[in-house]
């Protein structure tokens, strides 16, 4: 398999006397909903007839929900009736003022024209105490987290220049997409995933297969037909 790749740090920060108090943000990897642990990893297809692997053996899938980290909510959400309400017990700020609400809404004229449009609705936007800091040449992707469309709402997706904005707070618009939600959304749910990217200009080239890269794509092509896990056990990274 390639060599790992050199550790690089994505610093996260929050006031002082917010410091263990607030959930603080996680490796994806540490964040897996309960769903995909309990998830078989074969099921029966009713079309080959044969059990066949499910998505939680498929390493693409897996990969994407495990990169990066998560962002928390900072305490639980309540939802009933149309109304939201929640208590956040954060201590009085000191020489740096923050919101304690845990969200606040956009008006909904500031997506006219998207799909997101509603007249009669607001979008809401989850409060992040937690600046983020990237090395240097390094932005933050952050997006709803990745597979999980099992949460009431969808975040939506931004990319922060981390290396140079980070002495702020980057908060989370949201569309609340489950509008028939009754119940606590609980603290530490995810809010956002967020991977560094590098900052770096790409072109895109097309070209027809050679000989040579028609019999690869041939070859590997049939091995991984036969040999099960064979991209896992010989491709990823």
């Amino acid at each position: 398999m390639p060599d790992s790749a050199p550790s690089q740090t994505l610093t996260f920060r929050c006031p002082a006397e917010l410091y263990g108090v607030l959930p603080p943000p996680t490796r994806a990897s540490l964040g897996l909903p309960d769903w995909l642990k309990t998830m078989p990893g074969q099921a029966f297809n009713a079309i080959n007839l044969r059990e066949e692997n499910t998505v939680k053996r498929c390493p693409p899938f897996i990969d994407a929900m495990t990169s990066g980290f998560l962002i928390p909510l900072m305490c639980d959400l309540r939802f009933e009736n149309g109304e939201i309400t929640w208590d956040n017990e954060l201590p009085p700020g000191g020489s740096v003022s923050f919101t304690r609400s845990p969200i606040g809404f956009h008006d909904a004229s500031q997506v006219t024209g998207t799909p997101l449009f509603e007249a009669d609705r607001f979008l809401i936007k989850f409060h992040n105490l937690w600046t983020i800091e990237a090395p240097e040449g390094y932005a933050v992707l952050f997006t709803h987290p990745f597979n999980r469309h099992d949460l009431p709402f969808t975040t939506l997706t931004g990319i922060v220049d981390c290396d140079r904005y980070h002495d702020n707070w980057i908060h989370f618009p949201a569309h609340w997409h489950d509008v028939n939600f009754c119940g606590v959304l609980p603290k530490g749910t995810p809010i956002a995933q967020c991977i560094p990217v590098k900052r770096e200009n790409w072109t895109a080239h097309t070209a027809p297969f050679t000989e040579e890269e028609t019999q690869r794509a041939h070859d590997l092509t049939n091995r991984i037909q036969r040999e099960p896990g064979f991209y896992r056990r010989q491709l990823r990274a």
